[in-house]
């Protein structure tokens, strides 16, 4: 990574391709893995080499596309290409877009999104050292299906770059394969660019011709083999982007380890690259943490949790939680089997206990709704506690209100808060309230119905029943008491 503008590179980013394998309506480019989508890996990249310009070609879904990339990175120009297909007539249609550049040009998949901006400064330091024409960056696989290969001539050097679909069998053995990255010297790749035809099986404009002609004009054609296969790995299907999808997110629970969080299983544990841990996190099993989510140090994350753009505060415990756009303060505790809805604040020392579903609301520092609860629309003071199965009845069936309730207010079990409703400072509610207007503060507010017993009714319109005999037995043995109670009195 560097902080210094390279006034001798461009950045051009192939991400014309409708990429068929996918068998999706959405571009193969925008498909996302790691909280990004794969151009957006790659566009990361880029803007860490610090170029001179990042063009980015465009063709099928254009306007989706070029919407995505320029929202992940506002600088970059986007460039269109025509009906002529192939990744050389790209590349072509890209240079046009900055006529005056005589740098180096380094071409990218928009598919490849595990490349690292180490390995390319070192491919581009690689090629400015040796004065080669071209430089492309090379791996050694087992299986080269689908890849083009290396052809080196007897010395070594690289000759020229064979298609899959137009390889020989003895071509089609070389395990070597290009891994579709190149460093070009921009004059003679212009000059090339125009010699190239579309006379090959899939009649494109392939940009790796470019490699032959320069060899044929007896220029340097230099190739750096990666050490790291998988940051190689382009994304042609399904199976291919969860695999990048894992090993990116291998590479990122790594990351946070070494930075001093402590990850008890990495293999269930999803963090998307766009997160941030603090030292002394701990994230324990089956946890994503996801998108623009920031945890705090000595926080616990986990089990079974889901943050995605949430902020937790220090020391805060999340657990068997799924939240989103949250904000969970510091000495906070949320779950188990909590829901936090987006604008949902749970201030410092808050609880947001088991079963309980919060949506656009505030609730004060070290105040409580522990258990089989719905807050909507609600601002909740200090100090205060919910009794179990605490209802804000937010909607009226054709607008949300809100409900909002004071300082040390303590509720009985089961009330229901009918918005709009305000709950004074240091009110109470009894239980089973239903709470319809505005409670003074320091007030007990109770909303109870007498309560009417109707003798022998199960036995009279229920006879036959198992709770009909029950009810009978035991009116038996009351009366029985009652009567012996009687003879001794």
């Amino acid at each position: 990574m560097t902080d210094t503008l390279d006034a001798s590179l461009a950045v051009v980013i192939l991400a014309a391709g409708q990429g068929t394998r996918m068998r999706s309506a959405l571009p193969k480019v925008l498909h996302r893995i790691g909280g990004r989508p794969l151009v957006g890996h790659v566009l990361d990249t880029a803007r860490d080499l610090a170029p001179a310009h990042v063009l980015v070609v465009v063709r099928h879904e254009r306007d989706l596309v070029a919407e995505a990339v320029t929202g992940i990175s506002p600088e970059v120009v986007v460039v269109d290409q025509d009906e002529v297909p192939g990744t050389g007539r790209a590349v072509e249609m890209a240079l046009a877009a900055v006529p005056d550049f005589d740098g180096d040009v380094l071409v990218l998949s928009g598919d490849v999104p595990l490349l690292d901006a180490d390995t390319l400064l070192g491919l581009v330091r690689d090629h400015r050292a040796s004065h080669a024409a071209v430089t492309l960056l090379s791996a050694v696989v087992d299986d080269p299906t689908g890849y083009g290969r290396v052809i080196r001539a007897v010395d070594g050097t690289v000759e020229r770059i064979v298609e899959q679909k137009d390889a020989s069998a003895a071509e089609a053995a070389v395990p070597e394969i290009n891994a579709g990255v190149y460093v070009f010297q921009a004059s003679p790749l212009r000059a090339h660019l125009g010699r190239v035809g579309t006379t090959n099986a899939q009649g494109e404009k392939y940009l790796t011709d470019v490699v032959g002609l320069a060899r044929a004009d007896g220029l340097a054609v230099s190739a750096s083999v990666v050490a790291d296969v998988s940051v190689t790995l382009g994304v042609n299907d399904r199976a291919q982007l969860a695999e990048a999808g894992r090993l990116l997110n291998t590479r990122t629970v790594r990351r946070w380890q070494l930075e001093g969080a402590t990850i008890q299983d990495p293999a269930t544990t999803w963090i998307d690259v766009t997160a941030t841990l603090a030292p002394d996190v701990t994230v324990l099993p089956n946890t994503h943490v996801l998108r623009a989510t920031t945890v705090a140090s000595g926080a616990v994350i986990g089990p079974d949790t889901t943050l995605e753009d949430c902020e937790v505060g220090e020391n805060a415990t999340v657990r068997r939680a799924d939240a989103t756009l949250a904000v969970i303060g510091a000495g906070a505790t949320v779950g188990p089997f909590a829901y936090l809805r987006p604008g949902t604040v749970l201030k410092d020392g808050g609880k947001i206990g088991t079963f309980v579903e919060t949506k656009n609301s505030t609730i004060g520092e070290a105040s409580k709704v522990p258990h089989l609860s719905y807050i909507g629309d609600t601002t909740i003071g200090r100090g205060v506690n919910l009794g179990a199965g605490a209802i804000t009845a937010n909607y009226d069936d054709i607008a949300k209100h809100r409900t909002e309730i004071g300082d040390e207010v303590h509720s009985g079990s089961h009330n229901v808060f009918v918005a709009p409703v305000r709950i004074g400072d240091g009110a109470k509610t009894g239980a089973g309230a239903v709470i319809r207007k505005d409670v003074p503060p320091g007030a007990l507010s109770l909303s109870v119905a007498p309560q009417r017993n109707v003798e022998g009714w199960v036995e009279n319109h229920r006879s036959g029943t198992a709770a009909a005999d029950a009810a009978a037995r035991a009116r038996s043995a009351q009366e029985q008491g009652d009567g012996a109670q009687e003879e001794h009195g």
